[in-house]
């Protein structure tokens, strides 16, 4: 009978450490996959607003800097996750640390650079002039003394402030919106990125772009001032993206012709 416990007690004490050696690697699963679900987040700052470089397709934000900035993630390693904001509240989202980055078709400009940093550039864009079919306006230059629609914070608006001052400027949250006070003869012309040009003209009748645009420019990707780390890091990643051919293909994939 004794024989026979002890045997049993064996048998115990072995499923118990079959047990233990089971718990132990399930545990270890589970640190690996707690590990793996907190991968550092690059936060992008956007403005969804801006085909092709971002808009809302179904409930997601895509476009070209949706692309890059998953490229730019996963070269990282590191988790993208996407906000979408008005304009003007990029900046102070990547200068409070509420977002990582700002990526929405921004211009490098003096005025910007004094509160943030900048990437090297990752595309090339220019600010044109849509007005309807019948306008008089046919040069950058017939816009004096004209009423310009702009998106608000947009290079398009600082360079119209600049040039015709403030009288001349109707701001909007939205391009749309301006588009559509064009057609119901609020404004006399709209100043925006050709690429979103081309989509408002295309899905709007009787307006056109003029041949001359009215400044050429390079989009960057924002970030905060104390920053240079990351600031190191996605300049690194963006040189791999154009070394092997990924960045091209991404603006390639949304933009056919310059």
């Amino acid at each position: 009978m004794k024989k026979n416990i002890l045997k049993i007690a064996a048998v115990c004490a072995m499923s118990a450490l079959m047990m233990s050696a089971l718990a132990g690697c399930g545990a270890t699963k589970d640190k690996n996959d707690e590990t793996t679900a907190s991968a550092e987040k690059l936060i992008m700052a956007t403005n969804a607003e801006f085909p092709p470089y971002e808009y809302h397709e179904n409930d997601k934000i895509v476009g070209i800097d949706a692309e890059v900035a998953q490229a730019i993630a996963d070269k990282l390693g590191m988790e993208l996750e996407i906000e979408d904001m008005a304009f003007d509240s990029i900046i102070p989202a990547v200068q409070s640390g509420k977002a990582s980055i700002g990526v929405a078709g921004m211009t490098v400009t003096e005025d910007r650079l004094v509160n943030v940093n900048f990437s090297d550039t990752y595309s090339h864009g220019k600010q044109v002039i849509i007005v309807k079919d019948d306008s008089p306006i046919a040069l950058p230059d017939d816009l004096k003394g004209k009423k310009v629609g702009v998106q608000t914070s947009t290079t398009g608006d600082i360079y119209i402030t600049d040039d015709y001052g403030d009288e001349s400027v109707e701001r909007y949250q939205k391009g749309a919106d301006a588009i559509q006070a064009l057609l119901q003869d609020k404004i006399d012309a709209v100043v925006i990125d050709s690429e979103p040009a081309k989509v408002f003209v295309s899905e709007n009748e009787g307006l056109k772009t003029l041949d001359t645009p009215y400044v050429e420019e390079d989009y960057a990707i924002a970030l905060a001032k104390d920053n240079t780390e990351l600031l190191d890091k996605i300049n690194s990643a963006l040189a791999e993206l154009k070394q092997d051919g990924t960045l091209d293909k991404i603006i390639n994939k949304y933009i056919t012709s310059k």
